[in-house]
């Protein structure tokens, strides 16, 4: 039970940090913003995709390389902004 409330307490967080970070960016048209932004809800997607595969499916089906894509293109998106984007 309390694995489930940290599976989601996890996405919450990183749905609400993706969030604020697209709404600053929004206002301030800061590109490093969006680029944080756009990581967080990817590891929004992942951490969903981990309550989903760990809690709903169960042990027949996995999610495991779904989960894994997702986070690695969301950090990717996150390396490019600092690498391109920085000023």
């Amino acid at each position: 039970m309390l694995a489930k409330l940290v599976y989601l307490l996890g996405a919450l967080v990183t749905l609400t940090s993706a969030v604020l970070l697209l709404r600053g960016f929004a206002r301030s048209r800061s590109r490093l913003l969006l680029w944080s932004g756009l990581c967080f809800a990817g590891l929004t997607v992942s951490n969903v995709l981990l309550f989903v595969d760990l809690v709903l499916l169960g042990a027949d089906q996995s999610l495991y390389m779904w989960r894994l894509s997702t986070a690695a293109a969301a950090m990717l998106l996150l390396v490019y902004g600092l690498v391109f984007e920085s000023e």
